[in-house]
């Protein structure tokens, strides 16, 4: 297997992910989270990216940035035992589980603005997705909970600079 395999891989995820994009301008989520479910499993994807993980909590690693379309894709790297914090997103996202797995939890508005309440959990296998639209009320946390480093494909409707500031409302633990 060789890096252009892997770059064709990659570059074909991306291209579904722009079609996608512009199919649906409203709330792409879902379209972009199909392209996601052909594409992430693929073992060919991330070869030739360095993504390390580290100690202290996930890390992300930009694959793709299109900020004229205001748009990116990362790759998460997730330890066991590391977590997000609990947050509803800004803009819409669509994750696709690319090795390992992670365990999607929802919540729930609850009567404090600040304590969401739990109403669900779901593992999520490789080429698995999830997706959500931009709302304050579409709440989740992802968390790897098994014995072996995850990785997640996430694509966000957000330039990658703005990732850590206008990404996410996050809710106390």
């Amino acid at each position: 297997m060789n890096a252009i395999t892997a770059r064709r891989s990659l570059d074909a995820m991306l291209a579904g992910i722009s079609s996608a994009l512009l199919a649906e301008r409203d709330d792409p989520s879902a379209a972009v989270a199909a392209v996601l479910g052909v594409h992430a499993a693929d073992p060919m994807l991330l070869i030739g990216h360095d993504c390390p993980c580290r100690a202290e909590g996930y890390v992300r690693h930009l694959l793709h940035e299109d900020a004229s379309q205001g748009w990116a894709v990362a790759a998460l790297v997730w330890r066991p035992g590391q977590m997000s914090p609990i947050h509803a997103h800004k803009a819409w996202c669509a994750v696709g589980i690319h090795r390992g797995h992670l365990t999607e939890t929802f919540y729930a508005p609850g009567v404090d603005p600040d304590r969401p309440v739990q109403t669900a959990a779901v593992l999520r296998r490789p080429g698995d997705t999830s997706h959500g639209p931009a709302r304050p009320d579409a709440i989740h946390r992802l968390a790897n909970l098994g014995n072996e480093t995850a990785v997640s494909i996430h694509a966000y409707g957000l330039p990658y600079a703005r990732f850590c500031t206008d990404l996410n409302r996050v809710f106390p633990a």
